[in-house]
Protein backbone atom coordinates (compact mmCIF):
# COMPACT_ATOMS: atom_id res chain seq x y z
CA UNK A 1 0.00 0.00 0.00
CA UNK A 2 1.04 3.21 -0.69
CA UNK A 3 1.05 5.79 2.72
CA UNK A 4 1.08 9.52 2.38
CA UNK A 5 3.14 11.36 4.71
CA UNK A 6 4.70 10.21 7.72
CA UNK A 7 1.87 8.89 9.66
CA UNK A 8 -0.06 10.67 12.32
CA UNK A 9 1.63 14.34 12.99
CA UNK A 10 2.25 15.99 16.58
CA UNK A 11 -1.75 16.97 16.64
CA UNK A 12 -2.85 14.11 16.23
CA UNK A 13 -0.88 12.14 19.04
CA UNK A 14 -2.44 15.31 21.23
CA UNK A 15 -5.61 14.52 20.49
CA UNK A 16 -5.42 10.95 20.88
CA UNK A 17 -3.90 10.94 24.61
CA UNK A 18 -6.62 13.78 25.56
CA UNK A 19 -9.74 11.58 24.10
CA UNK A 20 -8.22 8.65 25.81
CA UNK A 21 -7.69 10.48 28.97
CA UNK A 22 -11.16 12.11 28.84
CA UNK A 23 -12.64 8.77 27.75
CA UNK A 24 -11.30 7.00 31.37
CA UNK A 25 -12.15 10.07 33.13
CA UNK A 26 -15.83 9.73 32.31
CA UNK A 27 -15.49 5.88 32.71
CA UNK A 28 -14.34 6.17 36.54
CA UNK A 29 -16.50 9.18 37.44
CA UNK A 30 -19.77 7.01 35.84
CA UNK A 31 -18.26 4.48 37.74
CA UNK A 32 -18.52 6.46 40.94
CA UNK A 33 -21.34 7.86 40.55
CA UNK A 34 -23.35 4.71 40.10
CA UNK A 35 -22.06 3.00 42.89
CA UNK A 36 -22.95 5.93 45.13
CA UNK A 37 -26.41 5.79 43.80
CA UNK A 38 -26.96 2.35 44.51
CA UNK A 39 -25.27 2.61 48.12
CA UNK A 40 -27.00 5.06 49.13
CA UNK A 41 -30.51 4.06 48.11
CA UNK A 42 -29.91 0.52 49.63
CA UNK A 43 -29.03 2.02 53.23
CA UNK A 44 -31.99 4.38 53.14
CA UNK A 45 -34.34 1.47 51.94
CA UNK A 46 -32.91 -1.03 54.85
CA UNK A 47 -32.18 1.08 57.36
CA UNK A 48 -35.90 1.69 58.80
CA UNK A 49 -35.32 5.24 60.48
CA UNK A 50 -38.05 6.94 61.49
CA UNK A 51 -38.72 10.67 61.97
CA UNK A 52 -39.49 11.90 65.82
CA UNK A 53 -43.15 12.50 66.18
CA UNK A 54 -44.08 16.11 67.49
CA UNK A 55 -45.63 14.44 70.65
CA UNK A 56 -41.61 13.38 70.60
CA UNK A 57 -40.09 16.30 70.41
CA UNK A 58 -41.98 17.87 72.50
CA UNK A 59 -41.40 15.21 75.37
CA UNK A 60 -37.29 15.52 74.74
CA UNK A 61 -37.52 19.82 75.12
CA UNK A 62 -39.18 18.97 78.20
CA UNK A 63 -36.76 16.49 79.26
CA UNK A 64 -33.85 18.89 78.41
CA UNK A 65 -35.79 21.64 80.46
CA UNK A 66 -36.44 24.08 77.26
CA UNK A 67 -40.36 24.17 78.18
CA UNK A 68 -41.51 24.13 82.06
CA UNK A 69 -44.87 21.44 82.75
CA UNK A 70 -47.75 24.03 82.18
CA UNK A 71 -46.32 24.67 78.65
CA UNK A 72 -45.66 20.82 78.10
CA UNK A 73 -49.22 20.00 79.42
CA UNK A 74 -50.26 22.62 77.12
CA UNK A 75 -48.71 22.17 73.74
CA UNK A 76 -49.31 18.16 74.22
CA UNK A 77 -53.69 18.89 74.26
CA UNK A 78 -53.22 21.48 71.26
CA UNK A 79 -50.93 18.59 69.41
CA UNK A 80 -53.42 16.00 70.27
CA UNK A 81 -56.30 18.05 69.58
CA UNK A 82 -57.95 19.05 72.67
CA UNK A 83 -57.33 22.79 71.47
CA UNK A 84 -55.34 25.25 73.76
CA UNK A 85 -56.12 25.00 77.68
CA UNK A 86 -57.76 27.76 79.00
CA UNK A 87 -56.00 29.94 81.51
CA UNK A 88 -57.32 31.15 84.74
Amino acid sequence: MMWYGDGMGGWGFALMIVSTVVFWGVLIAGGIALFRYLNRTAVNVGSGETRPTPEQVLAERFARGEVDEEEYRRRLDTLRGAGPVARS
